[in-house]
């Protein structure tokens, strides 16, 4: 399929779930989306690790005829930007709690230095089988006692304990292995930035949205904040695409950095705007 942008195709938005999650993760980000008359696909993440799963959402994103507007939650982040950076018809990033890592970056070495996250400590190694004979490899999951804390604490004790019986774990790979080009170095990108994300650290996350120029938006809530708060998301998301569809520039072409103008979306604080002007950042 061809991964040429058409004026005259639809936008379509993908939605890319992180670690210990499946696509029903984004389900209120979803129907608000779906109601705004926004075109919304939502793959599951094989969580397998940093190039599988890449290359996976970068068929994905090659099988939508028109441009695409990538959003990735945690890990996630990850995966789109390594994505984006495959297909041509990509126009802008969204990176919700998400991490948006460097060309040779590794989420382990990074997520060690956090002073915000506590998720190492919840986490319990598994095994499972590579598929070449009798050979396992390393997977994690949240332990369901702790999932709560770690990894959702501004939702319902109930509801946390369902996402904690219904988590996929992922490979230690995803970890592991280097990220490769990053899409955020020529694509524009938003982030929004959970103040209690205690799971990829709100400090990691905001340096790393910091670092990619993104227009961050910073919100009171858990590293889950889809979840809890998907209005707020589906905002940013939204402002994100008024942005990027064809023809909603004010002036100038697509890129990072550039001046959007306004928040088309008040309500939402948005606490740092990266702009360029006369050639400089």
């Amino acid at each position: 399929m061809s991964q040429e942008t058409s004026t005259n195709t639809p936008l379509t938005v993908v939605l890319v779930h992180g670690a210990f999650a499946d696509a029903s993760s984004w389900t209120g980000v979803i129907q608000r989306l779906q109601a705004c008359g926004v075109q919304v696909t939502a793959p599951a993440n094989p969580l397998r690790g940093i190039s599988i799963d890449s290359a996976y959402i970068a068929s994905v994103i090659d099988q939508i005829s028109g441009p695409v507007l990538a959003v990735g939650h945690s890990y996630g982040g990850a995966v789109i930007s390594n994505a984006a950076s495959m297909k041509k018809n990509v126009v802008g990033l969204v990176f919700v709690a998400a991490f948006a890592p460097d060309e040779g970056e590794r989420l382990g070495a990074v997520t060690s230095g956090s002073k915000d996250s506590v998720l190492n400590s919840a986490l319990v190694p598994r095994r499972y089988p590579t598929g070449n004979g009798a050979e396992t490899a390393v997977e994690f999951a949240i332990d369901p006692a702790k999932i709560h804390d770690a990894f959702g604490a501004d939702l319902p004790v109930e509801l946390a304990a369902i996402v904690g019986a219904t988590q996929r774990p992922v490979a230690e790979l995803a970890f592991s292995e280097p990220n490769g080009r990053p899409a955020w170095k020529t694509l524009p990108s938003w982030a929004v930035v959970a103040t209690a994300d205690k799971a990829a650290g709100t400090d990691v996350v905001r340096s790393m949205a910091e670092r990619a120029g993104a227009t961050i938006t910073e919100v009171d809530g858990s590293h889950v904040i889809m979840i809890s708060q998907p209005q707020i998301v589906a905002d940013v998301i939204l402002s994100a695409v008024g942005h990027t569809t064809p023809n909603q520039h004010s002036s100038g072409p697509q890129g990072r950095n550039h001046d959007y103008g306004e928040n088309p979306y008040p309500h939402v604080r948005t606490t740092q705007i990266l702009q360029q002007q006369d050639g400089t950042i």
